[in-house]
Formats: C-alpha cells, structure tokens, sequence
C-alpha cells in the first residue's frame, strides 16, 4: 500500500488543505484534535482502521501540509473540513476527536456529503460551568506565558493537563508527542483567539446541531480527567442531533485515539457497519 497518497482540497478562502490517503473501502474522513496535525493524531489508529477504510487524514489549516491563513476562525476550519469532504466526490463517514469532534458536528451541519458521522469527545463550551472556564483561563495564561517564553513543549504540557488523565500525561512526558504538538500551540492560542471574538453561533449551538440528520455515534472514555464535562456535552449533543447513539470506551481517557485506538476503532467499525446510510 502506498503510504505517500495524498488528497487536495481548496477552502472557501482559497486556502489548501492536504491530508493522507491510507486504507481501502469506503471512505472515511478523520479529523484531529487541537493538538495536533492529520498524521499526528491518527498515528495509533488507523492500524485498526486501514482494513476497512479508505482513511483520509487532512490537517486544518496552519498545520501539517496545509495551507497558512491569518483567518483561525472556528468557522472557517468547519468550512476546511466541508470544503475537503466535498471534494472526495461521493457521501463519506467523518469521525473527530476533541476540537475535531466539535468542527466534524460543524461540517455535518453544512453538507449532505457527511452520509454517518461520529465523535469522540468532542468540546462543547456550552456546558462548561464557571469553574472550569476560570480553570481553562488560568491554564491558557500559562500557556501564552510558555510560548511568549519560547518553551513550546511547556505550553504543550500545560495544555495537555487540563484534560489528560494521570497515566496518560505521564506516557505523553516521557514520549515526544509534547515536542511535536508543541508547535502547535502558537496556532492553538490564535484559534482561542478568534474563537472568543466571533459571534457566529458555535458548532454546537442546538440551531447547527438540529440540522445534522445523519446517524451519529458519541463516544466518551470511562477515564477521561474531565469526565463530567465531556458526558454533559455529548449528552447535550444527544438532545439535538436528529439520530443519536452514545457509548462509553472502557479504560479511556480524553487521548483515547492514541491510548485506546483498538477500542475506538472497534466501536466505529461497527457502527459504520450498522448505520443505515453505509449499507
């Protein structure tokens, strides 16, 4: 199998987004969390998934081989991932991890082309209480603090501590994930940025969410660090997508796709298998 294919798609505002091609069978789009890139995250998982798939990894913009934009809204990396999903040319499955999950419910809210979708714990702000946001300011100012410092990998680390279990950080510390998702965060803060500034209803607002109609599965780890949170989004989720199933990945943290990729993958396979517009 050739690992070097790769897929180009151009955004509404002209900017490239690239991403690997790997597997066969239908398609499947994966979408990274905020950490990282489309080879980074799905490193773990697409073992699991190559089999059944043909997997496509596109990084959003400002990463990996993509193109660079001044313009991080969280609306116009939905419109990256809308823009590459429409460009494979037929109905595909769409599957995101973290901030991933929130811009794949996005994209699904833009585009008939998503024929199933799922996500793993995806970020809903909308039921953060104010305690945790007090909690995600301090961490953030630490972060920006860290970058300003030029302490790339700190800031990853910062960062990862707000929703990392402890055997999970400790793995992440001793490995280099923190060198390489370090760079990242410089894009990172300027996406919060500009994510606090806009207006544009999120995507999750239950006025985007209404308007997804195809078959979602919600996955969440029995071992996520910030487990409370991620249950009320994806129960939030739940009451406002049009066809909904929730499940719970044992011995899963928040980094679920890197420490549990054979778990997830398993609940994915199925669900694609299962899910009426894939038959």
């Amino acid at each position: 199998m050739d690992r070097d294919r790769m897929h180009r798609a151009v955004s509404d505002d002209g900017t490239g987004i690239v991403g690997r091609i790997d597997g066969q069978g239908p398609p499947l789009v994966l979408v990274h969390g905020s950490l990282e890139d489309g080879d980074l995250c799905w490193e773990a998982m697409l073992p699991f998934l190559r089999a059944h798939f043909t997997c496509y990894t596109p990084s959003t913009r400002n990463r990996g081989r993509s193109g660079e934009s001044d313009d991080l809204t969280p609306q116009r990396r939905v419109e990256d991932v809308v823009s590459f999903v429409r460009s494979i040319g037929e109905p595909v499955s769409l599957f995101g991890e973290s901030d991933g999950g929130t811009l794949a419910l996005g994209a699904a809210a833009h585009t008939d082309a998503v024929s199933t979708i799922a996500v793993y714990e995806p970020v809903v702000f909308d039921v953060a209480d104010q305690d945790l946001m007090d909690l995600l300011e301090g961490a953030l100012s630490r972060v920006g603090q860290a970058v300003a410092d030029g302490r790339l990998t700190d800031a990853a680390r910062v960062f990862s501590e707000l929703v990392a279990n402890d055997d999970e950080l400790a793995t992440l510390s001793q490995s280099a994930y923190l060198d390489e998702a370090g760079r990242y965060m410089p894009v990172l803060l300027q996406e919060l940025e500009q994510d606090a500034q806009s207006d544009a209803p999120s995507a999750t607002d239950p006025s985007l969410l209404n308007t997804v109609t195809a078959p979602t599965l919600l996955m969440h780890g029995a071992r996520s660090a910030r487990r409370d949170w991620f249950t009320d989004g994806i129960d939030h989720i739940a009451d406002h997508v049009n066809d909904a199933q929730t499940r719970e990945i044992p011995d899963a943290g928040h980094f679920g796709v890197a420490f549990q990729p054979r778990a997830i993958a398993k609940a994915l396979i199925r669900f694609l298998a299962e899910a009426p517009t894939t038959s």
